[in-house]
């Protein structure tokens, strides 16, 4: 099928509107269909105009590393419950939905990541240097991508004992939760960042892999040295608290 310059992902409550190639909709997915050539896709303007569907401001998604010059804009419909449409889920395994509207709603699932602000008795923050991945060469907090079905507790836990080979408890405090799209792909990601102490009597161990090295700062120096934006977030909230 020709796929339109500019179509609009309209999601509510994990329904999705797909229409085929004459904007005709909703139209249903069906996880697992096999089929000779993408027929649904997300509706252009004009045709959500036309069903008399309004909506939020949208975001912007750049899509032209899965179809060249396609643009598409993400927005939350002014409707109630929209029942007949499909589930978002039905929609990623199904080949009659165009990529472009498989690959936006892939894009549209949040990245959970789990972190720690380890404290030594010096009360000094923990961090590493990054030797792979997002942050290379710069200092984050321990921590990382969730596990499938694994708490963000136990998340930043597990990786404290990966990265640096530390045991620590998390304190009762509630984590430090945020959320953010970083670039034009619009990936969402969340991240949760708890409080712990260093357990009494063990050394940093880092797995070189992952960090280059290992190093103790004061909290004010911690903010200064961090990069990312959930780190300053959460070192910000507990320098302040």
């Amino acid at each position: 099928m020709d796929h339109p310059p500019v179509v609009v992902h309209l999601e509510h409550d994990g329904k999705v509107l797909l229409v085929d190639d004459q904007g005709n909709g909703p139209q249903a997915a069906h996880r697992g269909r096999l089929a000779d050539a993408p027929s649904l896709r997300f509706p252009t303007p004009a045709e959500v105009e036309a069903l008399g569907i309004e909506h939020g401001s949208p975001r912007r998604i750049n899509l032209d590393d899965v179809t060249n010059g396609v643009t598409v804009l993400k927005a939350y419909p002014h409707i109630a419950w929209p029942e007949s449409w499909p589930w978002k889920d039905d929609l990623i395994s199904d080949n009659a939905v165009h990529p472009v509207a498989r690959e936006s709603v892939y894009r549209s699932l949040h990245r959970v990541v789990s972190k720690a602000i380890v404290i030594n008795g010096d009360g000094k923050v923990l961090m590493g240097r990054v030797a792979r991945g997002h942050f290379l060469g710069h200092w984050t907090l321990p921590g990382g991508y969730l596990d499938h079905d694994e708490h963000p507790r136990a998340g930043c836990i597990r990786e404290a004992l990966e990265e640096f080979g530390l045991n620590i408890d998390l304190d009762t405090n509630a984590p430090v939760v945020t959320q953010r799209v970083f670039d034009g792909r619009g990936l969402s990601f969340l991240s949760f960042t708890y409080t712990s102490t260093e357990t009494e009597g063990q050394d940093i161990k880092v797995e070189p892999s992952e960090i280059a090295e290992g190093a103790w700062f004061a909290p004010e120096e911690a903010f200064a040295q961090a990069v990312s934006y959930f780190d300053k977030t959460a070192l910000k909230a507990y320098v302040e608290r």
